[in-house]
């Protein structure tokens, strides 16, 4: 009988396994199957750009299927349910894929509504998010008409997609009203809560020195509870409150629903709970998981993804041949985090080692960490040039 591999998710992390594995496995041995809710695979990086005229939708996005290795079947559908016990998993048009293993990577979901009022009057006039195509148009489009007021960017909770995004949109504001002449006119505001600007300690003393530097005001430990988009309020659930103009949100972050639906599957919020070294399901064999959708202890970040899918790929060729999984996986990660001005700052941390200052990849290396500079910034827009290739590069490339 030929092996069945099962991908649900055709983003990062599921178009780099099913092209890996493709290649570990002859066609006329394992069948690799790829489901997506839609053909439209976006490189979510690139959306922090769209609200500042840095990039357009039409060019973070390509179809989801022409980034798959030919012998790989692509399946438009969304996912109803996964059966762990009977190792099959419906689509919301009927059809059943019996799998020999099951690979998540569905990334994470925006639950913009289970922040009261944040979604009702006021969304997409007041309060934007740039985290979809169509939150980052809307915001380009508000952005070009603002012209001064209380702008609050505020990241509701922990975990979400790349936990930068929201520091580097705070800058890159910073910056777009100095460009535009206005940045005496605008006050900004950073409100998250976290006790700092990032979860590490050294890392958020640097940021939180940088904020302070571009005259951004840090607002901590404000756990968002109501959105009021009328009167231009944003309340925190101590009743504390801060006023805004406009409001750029990172929404509350889940796994995909399908996963609340299945048995056995995921956690509480949705996320799949994954071995930190080895990606395995927890407490289904067959079952792997890697980037947005896993639980692990470490950024949802594309090069997060990039790094696991390496591990991930070997241990599924040693699950189906019997053999001993690999504990690879180190929770490596780099992060670029664009501070306007056409500089970049790097940060490159693990499990056990958070972001320090040095130089990157080594102590000769070209790159500085945890400090501004324009080389960082070429090497973040080379790697965005160069995404769409390592989808279907056969190695990592650590940067």
């Amino acid at each position: 009988m030929r092996t069945q591999i099962v991908v649900l998710g055709g983003g990062t992390g599921g178009t780099i396994v099913a092209n890996r594995l493709r290649r570990r496995f002859d066609i006329d041995d394992a069948d690799i199957h790829v489901v997506d809710r839609d053909d439209r695979h976006v490189f979510q990086p690139g959306l922090l750009f769209v609200p500042f005229g840095l990039a357009t939708i039409e060019e973070i996005v390509r179809p989801r299927h022409s980034q798959l290795h030919k012998g790989i079947e692509f399946h438009e559908d969304e996912v109803d349910t996964v059966a762990v016990g009977r190792e099959e998993v419906r689509l919301a048009s009927g059809k059943l894929l019996p799998y020999h293993v099951l690979v998540v990577a569905t990334g994470a979901r925006l639950r913009p509504e289970e922040t009261d009022g944040l979604t009702g009057p006021g969304w997409n006039e007041r309060a934007f998010t740039f985290y979809t195509p169509a939150g980052a148009e809307a915001l380009r489009e508000r952005l070009e008409l603002f012209d001064g007021g209380r702008l609050v960017v505020n990241l509701v909770d922990m975990p979400i997609k790349c936990p930068v995004a929201p520091l580097e949109f705070a800058f890159l504001a910073d910056w777009y009203f100095r460009e535009r002449g206005l940045r005496d006119r605008v006050e900004l505001a950073y409100v998250t809560p976290l006790g700092g600007a990032f979860t590490q300690p050294v890392a958020s003393d640097r940021l939180g020195s940088l904020l302070a530097a571009k005259e951004i005001e840090l607002i901590t430990e404000f756990n968002a509870g109501e959105v009021d988009g009328v009167n231009g309020v944003l309340a925190s659930r101590d009743d504390r409150q801060t006023e805004f103009d406009l409001l750029v949100t990172v929404p509350l972050h889940s796994g995909a629903a399908f996963v609340d639906r299945s048995p056995h599957l995921g956690d509480s919020h949705g996320f799949i709970p994954t071995d930190k070294q080895t990606l395995r399901h927890d407490s289904a064999a067959n079952i792997f998981a890697l980037g947005d959708a896993a639980d692990l202890p470490t950024s949802k970040a594309g090069s997060v993804t990039h790094f696991e899918a390496d591990v991930l790929a070997g241990n599924v060729v040693r699950y189906l041949a019997g053999e001993q999984l690999e504990r690879g996986y180190d929770g490596h990660a780099n992060l670029f985090v664009e501070t306007g001005h056409h500089k970049a700052l790097l940060m490159d941390f693990d499990y056990e080692t958070e972001p320090l200052p040095g130089r990157f990849p080594n102590a000769a290396g070209p790159l500085p960490l945890l400090s501004e500079s324009r080389l960082s910034h070429v090497g973040n827009l080379l790697l965005h040039r160069l995404y769409w290739h390592a989808l279907s590069a056969p190695r990592r490339v650590r940067v």
